[in-house]
């Protein structure tokens, strides 16, 4: 099982409710092998604001990772999820909420998934996403 996500802020409209995040836990905890990676362009807001999927993280940090990409994605201005790389959540514009859901197309999932993966790579963890108050 497995999600790799790439988006500009982690959009608390589609991301930050309870039926996404307890979706994200439920893939994490389904299995040992669970892994679900988070590129976030910038986290600033995200973290600040106390956002559920990364405190969702910071609790199954085993199985959620958050990273930055680096600077050369930064100016992407596209927003993607991809599920066990065949099914996609695309949005060509991340700033809009208009794109297309596919649950069963592996070529282009694995397209993204490269991309993303290349990215991955490239990235750096964020402190800031494993901080836990005291």
């Amino acid at each position: 099982m497995s999600l790799a996500m790439f988006t500009r802020d982690l959009e608390p409209v589609i991301y930050d409710n309870q039926d996404f995040v307890a979706a994200v836990q439920q893939l994490a905890l389904r299995s040992r092998y669970s892994h679900i990676r988070i590129l976030v362009v910038d986290p600033t807001t995200a973290i600040k604001d106390g956002h559920r999927l990364i405190e969702l993280g910071r609790r199954l940090s085993s199985f959620i990772e958050f990273r930055r990409p680096p600077q050369e994605y930064a100016s992407r201005s596209d927003s993607f999820m991809i599920i066990d790389e065949n099914g996609l959540l695309y949005r060509p514009k991340a700033d809009r909420y208009e794109g297309f859901s596919d649950p069963n197309n592996a070529f282009e999932a694995r397209t993204r998934l490269r991309e993303f993966d290349a990215a991955w790579e490239q990235s750096e963890t964020e402190s800031e996403f494993r901080r836990l108050g005291l």
